[in-house]
């Protein structure tokens, strides 16, 4: 990896704006960044102080490019580690380009992406899974995600990894150490305490998988699908869930019949909902084929809405058995996955109506999607579904695929040391076990490394951080 040379990049988002930042760093970023920056104290930049924001032009010869503000970050007292500066322009994209071409001119070389938090990990300046949490915090959505992705940012996760990796650490040193005196039959590894730790991390690596679970949906969002027969308000529902006309409303059944699908935040957490195709016995092709997507979409669920129309059963078109009828299939395809039932167009029903309704069916919720009545008793029964008491209690959460791939690949191995201490078997063949489980502690810190692992990390980084 080339660590010797200097980047430049635009920091900021890529189009026009108020103001832009464009970052230069690496051995170099001082002195290649001082021709073209004149400022007003008529100091150069070698000359200004470090972490001093300093007034002046950017300029090309004599041409004026902007009027600007150049923070100066010497020695490795920097995001990156390494010196650097940091230019806040006007945000037009010519000037920005212009800048950038001067400073490519003097010697910077284009960043990668991710190029930047990159140098941070190899720099030391925060460890692999640190890094990573980076790119989840610019990609956060929702207070949940954001709330993760900071935990994740401090250090959280990380060192409860590396306190664990140093004890495990300690007890490989003294069982190589055995190894040195086998003949002597000298045990200097303590196996009762040993037994102890490796017990102690067997429950931690269990409650960081099963965080996985929870994490992985918080971060990307809980797919909730509503489903139903034509006709009876599923796209009315969703328009008043996302509080904006996203999906095509209209007396005529069938005619949603592709999924439509999105996001918004309630209660801090984000939740994808998905309008699907109205089941029901069809002949259309392509409504089959929409019809078929619902069911694939249901599989896909953490949550389902199951929507009928009460209006529909008071003018006897649709009786409660048939309901029953169709939530017990529901149930039957998918069991354990949360189910919600809900009567749609609640303001045509009295109340004698609506009791009759809610004791026939148990835990109905009544709502009129195109008044909007229930729509947020609806949200909070949805919250009711989200296992949020980690992130309340700001546990350590995993969210991170590759984590949770070195997390079963360390339990294994873990679980393969609890055996050999159960069989008694010697400090040679425990050793290895032990080591591997080293191993996958460190692919989540970055310990342990290579090329095409950072290649693959960074390379899903935005440009310019």
């Amino acid at each position: 990896m080339i660590l010797n040379d200097t980047i430049v990049a635009l920091a900021s988002a890529p189009g026009a704006g108020a103001i832009a930042v464009i970052r230069v760093s690496g051995p170099d970023a001082i002195a290649y960044t001082s021709p073209v920056f004149k400022a007003r104290n008529k100091k150069t930049l070698q000359e200004q102080a470090s972490h001093t924001v300093q007034l002046g032009n950017i300029v090309d010869d004599i041409r004026i490019i902007d009027e600007s503000l150049v923070s100066v970050f010497k020695g490795t007292r920097s995001y990156t580690g390494e010196p650097t500066v940091e230019i806040s322009c006007h945000g037009s994209p010519f000037i920005q380009q212009e800048i950038i071409n001067l400073l490519l001119k003097q010697g910077c070389r284009s960043a990668k992406p991710g190029e930047f938090t990159m140098r941070a990990f190899l720099n030391g300046k925060m460890d692999l899974s640190q890094a990573e949490a980076v790119a989840d915090l610019i990609a956060s959505d929702n207070a949940a995600s954001h709330q993760m992705a900071m935990q994740q940012m401090r250090g959280g996760f990380a060192t409860e990894i590396q306190k664990l990796r140093e004890e495990l650490l300690n007890f490989a040193s003294l069982i190589e150490l055995e190894l040195d005196f086998a003949e002597e039959d000298v045990e200097f590894a303590n196996r009762e305490q040993f037994q102890e730790l490796v017990t102690r991390i067997q429950k931690v690596l269990s409650r960081l998988i099963d965080s996985f679970a929870v994490g992985n949906v918080l971060k990307n969002g809980i797919p909730v699908a509503i489903v139903g027969e034509p006709n009876v308000g599923k796209s009315t529902l969703l328009n008043a869930l996302l509080n904006e006309d996203r999906a095509i409303v209209s007396d005529i059944a069938g005619t949603t019949r592709d999924s439509i699908e999105d996001e918004i935040a309630i209660g801090g957490v984000g939740f994808r909902f998905i309008d699907t195709a109205g089941i029901r016995e069809t002949t259309d092709t392509i409504e089959g084929l929409g019809i078929k997507k619902t069911f694939q979409k249901m599989e896909q669920a953490q949550v389902v809405l199951y929507l009928f129309d009460a209006e529909k059963i008071k003018t006897q078109q649709l009786s409660l058995e048939q309901v029953k009828t169709e939530i017990e299939k529901i149930k039957n395809r998918f069991p354990g996955k949360p189910l919600l039932i809900i009567a749609n167009k609640k303001d045509s029903l009295t109340k004698e109506e609506q009791t009759a309704y809610q004791e026939a069916i148990t835990d109905l919720h009544l709502i009129s999607a195109k008044e909007k009545q229930g729509v947020e008793v609806l949200q909070d029964k949805l919250l009711n579904f989200v296992n949020t008491g980690a992130l309340k209690s700001n546990d350590t959460i995993v969210t991170n695929s590759r984590h949770y791939d070195s997390l079963l690949k360390a339990q294994e191995e873990i679980n393969k040391v609890q055996e050999g201490l159960n069989m008694g078997l010697t400090g040679d063949l425990l050793a290895i076990d032990i080591r591997q489980a080293l191993y996958y502690f460190g692919e989540i810190t970055g310990e342990i490394t290579n090329d095409d692992l950072l290649g693959n990390i960074f390379a899903n980084f935005c440009i310019g951080k």
